[in-house]
């Protein structure tokens, strides 16, 4: 994924499932998303942890930090989908859990019916993190449900960035191709 290429500094990308129209991982994010199924991001998490751990990906870890949602799509949907993903990765990885460090500071509407540039052009989402030391020195894994245009992943990358000495690997539950 050439994504961030050129972009951000990450030293890994990985996603575990293609996202196309009316497939498999479309209609499994949606229920995850959407209808409230959060044993969806646990078999993901699950499945994706043992394979990353069987091929010896992410062992320098040291914090898996989700996207997060904005507080009122928070209070409307009543979870953040990654939520119960990034904890069984966590478990499954050995790596600590830590939402809350990263924030969302502006609201974007879904982006689920968005054209590739629209997505982008909506970058201009801001993120905040409340801590700027927890991170210092450590590799932090950030994770998100799909990767599209990258923009929202750059976005919490650049903040991310603002840590003295990190290093930030991406890891997301599926990915769509460039059309």
């Amino acid at each position: 994924m050439s994504n961030f290429y050129g972009k951000i500094p990450v030293q890994n990308v990985r996603a575990f499932l293609l996202y196309q129209k009316e497939g498999i991982a479309q209609k499994l994010i949606h229920e995850l998303k959407y209808k409230n199924q959060p044993e969806i991001g646990i078999f993901v998490a699950e499945w994706f942890g043992e394979t990353l751990k069987s091929l010896g990906i992410f062992t320098d870890v040291d914090y898996i930090v989700p996207v997060p949602l904005y507080i009122q799509k928070l209070k409307k949907r009543g979870y953040n989908q990654l939520t119960m993903f990034g904890k069984k990765l966590g478990d499954v990885l050995q790596i600590e859990y830590k939402p809350n460090i990263l924030i969302r500071t502006s609201f974007t509407t879904t982006q689920t019916q968005q054209q590739r540039f629209e997505r982008f052009s909506n970058s201009n989402t801001k993120f905040k993190l409340t801590n700027t030391l927890i991170f210092e020195n450590k590799h932090v894994l950030l994770i998100d449900d799909v990767i599209t245009t990258g923009a929202t992943l750059e976005a919490c990358a650049t903040e991310l960035l603002k840590t003295k000495n990190i290093t930030i690997s991406i890891a997301a539950m599926a990915y769509t191709q460039k059309n």
